[in-house]
């Protein structure tokens, strides 16, 4: 039994698979929300001038569209609702912080926004999982679908 514990994996039809992403979704997604974007919901002057400072073009409006993919983003994330167009919209902000705005730092100052890409790769290709509103959504749908 620890044998098979150890050295198997899982083909994402497992129970303990789809608990597993739940932790990860729920924490990664409030994490982002509550501690990153809640406090870029509205953008300071600091944070405007920061996307100035990246080259973006319009900062006023990059500098909302950060802050809403973090805090907005981060919220349906957790709760499993639109789960990959929220984990794409997170992983390009995180994508645009550790190879953009930490560029000239070293690893351990991109390190954070990196972690947070690797998740968002995984949240955009797998979905969110069992238990997630999208799954309850795509099983209604089923469902429903089935009487027409």
């Amino acid at each position: 039994m620890i044998r098979s514990w150890v050295f198997s994996g899982s083909n994402g039809t497992e129970f303990r698979a789809h608990a597993g992403l739940a932790v990860l979704r729920v924490f990664s997604g409030l994490s982002m929300a509550l501690a990153h974007g809640i406090n870029k919901i509205p953008p300071s002057e600091g944070f405007v001038q920061v996307t100035a400072g990246m080259g973006f073009p319009l900062p006023v409006l990059f500098a909302w569209l950060a802050g809403l993919a973090e805090f907005g983003g981060g919220l349906l994330l957790a709760l499993g609702l639109g789960t990959r167009p929220a984990a794409l919209a997170i992983g390009i902000t995180m994508a645009v912080a550790g190879f953009v705005r930490h560029a000239p730092d070293p690893f351990r100052g991109k390190e954070l926004a990196l972690l947070y890409l690797a998740v968002m790769v995984l949240f955009a290709l797998a979905g969110a999982g069992r238990f997630s509103v999208d799954a309850f959504i795509r099983a209604r749908t089923r469902r429903t679908s089935a009487y027409w």
